[in-house]
């Protein structure tokens, strides 16, 4: 639901810059104004993100999340009430404050909680969810353009809307479990005990699994001194650290800088770029993207092939575009919307499931938090500066603009096929060993062995799995 919020908010823009009524009501923004709207909640993400690792880390992974729902429902008020430029662009940075209080900490809580074997799979689906929010986004401007094009209500209805999707999360918050790691790291191991077995082994305290995981979470905590003040520099304390770093950051900036978001913030002006120019078409491709986006999403692969089907695509979306610019038609404007879905099948599939729940899995749980912070802010961070810089490159550059992501979507294949290990099959601690070799992870797992009399997480199955 947390990624289905986040998808939301982010997707919106794209569907309401399609809107006769919204351009109309805040003076047709372009180049650097519409930069402004479209960066606002990078921004106040951006402002909130500092705090979200801390917070997270002292209140605990779900009172965090209540902050952050409880934030995008009054920025959702405000945006719909909005009466100008001024007031809208603020709403927007508010809407960015909660998403980023609310997207921070739901990854942690999903890696902490899941059953060993089952924590790849639903890691890589949260992200996968923005695009349902980005579905109901895309469709709901899509038809209220088609119903009410002139009214102001064609964009202040999905403003309303917007609130929505946190009102549900904020009505179920009461049943969401605890981290067990962060109760643990709180002195509170009796309430982990019980969410373990609840959610593991059907509510057997005395299963051999809970005794391993318990046990292992405990001694790596001791060992990896996950303590509550663990400082920012622990993410370069150790050559293992130091390489979870230099992974988690390129990760944070090849999401953001192989393309994807020119469309993602600015498909309206790509499409004008190749002829495409009614608002109701434009709402519509929108509303398909998303859907396809969604679907190809929850194929998830892999980032090496999908990684080379990004560069091969986004150039053959390169060539039409030039193409076009020298002598227009509409069979490469056909071909230009043809790539981009091709290009985002691709990036679903890299992408999408991966950016955050690989860092997630490979940062130890005392860095993992404030890791997780850090490639958060690097996302952001792109997102202000490329909300900013794109339409003023398409509207200078053209298509040339698209030169720059071509090459560094080829320098992030050659990256993520150097520099990644395969973590598949592996629980949170033992993870550690393909960084630290034989020092955490080994320690605490032959500490969990002596008193369990368990080798390995997958050696036993809860009556849950």
């Amino acid at each position: 639901m947390s990624s289905a919020v986040a998808g939301f908010d982010g997707s919106l823009m794209n569907g309401l810059q399609a809107l006769t009524s919204w351009k109309e009501d805040f003076g047709h923004p372009t180049g650097h104004t519409l930069g402004f709207v479209n960066a606002a909640q990078s921004f106040g993400s951006i402002i909130a993100l500092p705090l979200c690792g801390t917070l997270s880390d002292k209140i605990g992974r779900k009172k965090t999340l209540l902050l952050g729902g409880i934030i995008i429902v009054l920025a959702s008020v405000i945006q719909a009430a909005a009466v100008n430029y001024p007031m809208f662009v603020a709403s927007r940075v508010i809407v960015g404050v909660g998403a980023i209080t609310i997207i921070q900490p739901s990854p942690l809580l999903i890696s902490e909680l899941c059953y060993p074997t089952h924590r790849g799979i639903y890691t890589a689906l949260f992200w996968t969810f923005y695009y349902f929010g980005a579905i109901i986004a895309a469709w709901s401007t899509y038809g209220l353009q088609k119903n009410m094009s002139n009214s102001a209500w064609a964009w202040r209805g999905p403003s309303v809307l917007q609130g929505g999707l946190p009102i549900m999360q904020l009505l179920f918050w009461w049943k969401l479990p605890e981290s067990p790691r962060w109760l643990i790291a709180n002195d509170r191991s009796e309430e982990a005990r019980a969410i373990l077995a609840k959610f593991h082994t059907g509510d057997d305290l005395d299963h051999p699994l809970v005794m391993f995981e318990m046990t292992e979470i405990t001694r790596a905590m001791e060992i990896d001194d996950a303590a509550k003040n663990v400082k920012w520099s622990a993410l370069f304390a150790t050559p293992g650290n130091r390489r979870r770093f230099l992974i988690t950051c390129l990760l944070g900036f090849f999401s953001q800088w192989v393309g994807n978001s020119v469309v993602s913030f600015y498909l309206t002006l790509v499409l004008d770029s190749v002829g495409i120019k009614n608002p109701d078409t434009q709402a519509l491709i929108n509303g398909l993207l998303q859907l396809f986006n969604f679907i190809a999403a929850m194929i998830a692969a892999g980032l090496n092939w999908s990684g080379i089907g990004m560069l091969f695509s986004f150039i053959a979306w390169t060539i039409c575009s030039a193409r076009f610019s020298i002598q227009p038609s509409d069979g490469l404007g056909i071909a230009v919307i043809v790539f981009i879905f091709v290009f985002f099948f691709h990036y679903d599939i890299a992408y999408t499931p991966l950016v955050f729940a690989y860092p997630t899995e490979i940062l130890q749980y005392s860095i993992r938090s404030k890791g997780l912070s850090v490639e958060l802010g690097i996302v952001y961070g792109s997102l202000v500066i490329l909300s900013f810089v794109n339409p003023i490159a398409l509207g200078a550059l053209g298509w040339r603009w698209y030169i720059l992501f071509c090459c560094i979507t080829a320098v992030s294949v050659v990256a993520n096929w150097f520099l990644l290990p395969e973590t598949k099959g592996r629980s949170l601690e033992e993870i550690s060993e393909l960084f630290d070799h034989e020092d955490v992870s080994n320690t605490a797992r032959a500490s969990a062995k002596l008193e369990t009399g368990v080798e390995h997480c997958a050696d036993v199955r809860g009556e849950k799995a």
